[in-house]
């Protein structure tokens, strides 16, 4: 792949994945929570998760989806389906401190962040735009999908870091019980809000 068709795709890439999605505002909740460091394993989950798909769009299954659109609905509903639950477990999860010696409620586990990308439409859109778009045809087909897998995860890892950081620095300005409430319901909002950009 050409250095120019490679920082094209960066660039497709990056954009889709520091834009707010589900993603995104788990990653923040969860670094608002737990830390910067106890939201990684969530992030690698995510990251797994996206090559996982990638892989599948790139070697079959996008193509399956394009050619039956009953395919995509049911990953819609089972997508939102999800968000919803996730939404709501952020919107109630309960207040803890971060500066305390008893540790907080365990966090997402990787395992849910990767299972997050096969019903995350806004993921599936991006693998299917990025092999759609910058994949080559013939003995290149191969190298160009590497490229890419390379590219998500590049962009993945900055776009995580970014999200769990501001995530992070927020846990650590909110210090009220009040705040904390408001917070995690407005990511539980924000997360369901998601579920209307599926349907858009």
């Amino acid at each position: 792949m050409e250095l120019s068709l490679f920082l094209s795709m960066l660039g497709f890439l990056w954009v889709a994945a520091i834009t707010p999605g589900p993603n995104n505002m788990l990653l923040t909740a969860s670094g608002a929570n737990f830390g910067f460091l106890r939201t990684i394993p969530l992030m690698i989950g995510i990251m797994i998760g996206m090559q996982v798909m990638l892989l599948m769009v790139a070697f079959g299954v996008g193509g399956l989806i394009l050619l039956y659109p009953s395919l995509h609905l049911v990953l819609k509903i089972a997508g939102s389906l999800y968000l919803l639950w996730l939404a709501w477990k952020i919107a109630t999860s309960s207040y803890e401190k971060l500066e305390t010696d008893r540790a907080p409620d365990t966090p997402m586990p990787f395992w849910q962040g990767g299972l997050l990308q096969l019903i995350n439409p806004k993921a599936w859109l991006m693998a299917l735009g990025a092999v759609a778009s910058f994949s080559l045809a013939g003995d290149a087909y191969r190298h160009s999908v590497i490229a890419i897998s390379i590219g998500m995860f590049l962009v993945n890892l900055v776009s995580g870091v970014i999200w769990m950081g501001f995530g992070a620095m927020i846990g650590r300005i909110l210090r009220s019980r009040r705040a904390w409430k408001m917070f995690n319901l407005a990511m539980g909002l924000l997360t369901a809000a998601c579920v209307l950009l599926i349907w858009h």
